[in-house]
């Protein structure tokens, strides 16, 4: 499994709203199509982290891809409310995700 870890800010009575609309998102085959197989979400002193697990490596492709899907352009402006970039110089999506500098995993 890959992962992909988004980091924002959102105000922290905004949880059950971003919820609510990735409920929502995840109920359409955007999911499916973007490779997609697990979607978590968690809020820790004014951060958001998105975390999302894909089967493939190539997963920040298909998040790249699916940015001109009308289905993907409604979640992210619906989602302007509530959850603002990090950075001050963000331009796109890509510029969200976390590097990872470590990983672990127990032996099967």
């Amino acid at each position: 499994m890959h992962s992909n870890l988004i980091v924002a800010r959102m105000r922290p009575e905004s949880g059950e709203d971003v919820a609510r609309l990735f409920a929502a998102f995840d109920t359409t085959d955007m999911p499916h199509r973007m490779g997609t197989l697990r979607r978590q979400l968690f809020s820790y002193r004014g951060l958001y982290f998105h975390l999302q697990d894909f089967a493939e490596e190539n997963s920040g492709e298909h998040i790249e891809a699916a940015k001109t899907e009308p289905l993907f352009q409604r979640i992210s402006a619906d989602l302007r409310p509530y959850i603002e970039s990090y950075s001050p110089d963000w331009r796109s999506p890509s510029d969200a995700m976390a590097t990872r500098f470590y990983t672990w995993e127990r032996d099967a």
